[in-house]
Formats: structure tokens, sequence, C-alpha cells
């Protein structure tokens, strides 16, 4: 029995602290990183805007919970979607209030086909981080994956209106186009 203990132990994945620390307020870079990219001229030149704006996102609210969100993003690179998901749980109800949690677990669920939990994430990241571009195209996507596409279009053309140069942007439909 003492050998089992000693081994969960050695074996066991770091512990989170009591509490999560409140998420850095990454909005007013968010958003002159959103002017940026709506003044690019091409997608090359967006694309560092875009990658800046990531770095944004993925910066978790301490070291415990950067850890988690690293592994379950490599879990889902690596299509270990469930073990993803797994990770993405935990730094969930570690800090419920990071957006990029959600995010995660949305993009996770989304690959393996779950559209409506998908949605509820997205729709959660989107309430905690408003102009969270990815997420809002990531919403439309999952709307348009439920049939829901008049709606998913609308969600698309709203973060395209925020961000023009998201790759989704090829899955807008002419709106004289039958949808």
């Amino acid at each position: 029995m003492r050998l089992m203990m000693v081994l969960l132990l050695a074996f066991a994945p770091p512990a989170l602290a009591r509490e999560c620390p409140v998420p850095a307020d990454h909005s007013a870079r968010i958003s002159a990183l959103l002017e940026q990219v709506r003044e690019a001229d091409t997608a090359q030149e967006a694309q560092p805007i875009t990658n800046a704006m990531w770095e944004l996102w993925s910066q978790a609210p301490d070291e415990a919970a950067q850890a988690v969100l690293d592994r379950g993003m490599a879990k889902r690179a690596g299509f270990d979607l469930l073990g993803a998901i797994a990770d993405f749980d935990r730094l969930i109800a570690y800090c419920p209030t990071y957006a990029e949690g959600y995010n995660q677990r949305a993009f996770a669920r989304f690959i393996r086909g779950d559209y409506p939990q998908a949605l509820a994430d997205l729709d959660r990241a989107i309430d905690l981080n408003p102009r969270h571009v990815a997420a809002m195209a990531g919403r439309a996507l999952t709307l348009m994956g439920l049939g829901q596409v008049e709606e998913g279009q609308a969600a698309l053309r709203a973060a395209l209106a925020l961000h023009p140069w998201l790759p989704e942007r090829r899955m807008l439909i002419d709106p004289g186009e039958d949808l």
C-alpha cells in the first residue's frame, strides 16, 4: 500500500495551487492589434499581428495553468482529443475565468464533432473575452456544423468585421447565394 502511494505521487501531474490568479487584462493590447490587423493589406501582413494576439490569449494566469494549457494543446495537436479535453477540464476547473481554457476545449470538441458542447464552450469564452476573434470564428464554424448556416454566417461576418484576414473568411457565403 505504501509503495502504491509513493508511485501515485511520483507519477501524478503537478498539483495546481488552491486558487487561480485573475487572468491578465489584455483588452487594450488586443484592441490595438485588431486595429492594426484591419489596416493590413494582405493576409501575410496580418499574420504576425494575429500571432501576437495568440501570444496574449495563450498566456495562462500562472505557471501551473500554463503547463496544463500547453499539455492539453500538445495532446490536441497529437489527436489525443480525450486527453486534451481532460486537461482543459482541469484548467477550467482551476481557472474558470480564463477564456482560452474554454476556447481550446471547444476546439478539441469541434474536431470530435461534438458541436453542441463546443458551442457552449465558445459562448463562455466569448462571454469572458468578447473580442476573441478566433473563438468568434470557431463559433461561426460550429453553428454551420450544427446546420445553423445563417446564424453561422452572421457570426462569421461579426468576426471578420474585427479581423478581416481570419482564415475562416473563405467560409463566407456571398449574401446573394442560397444558404
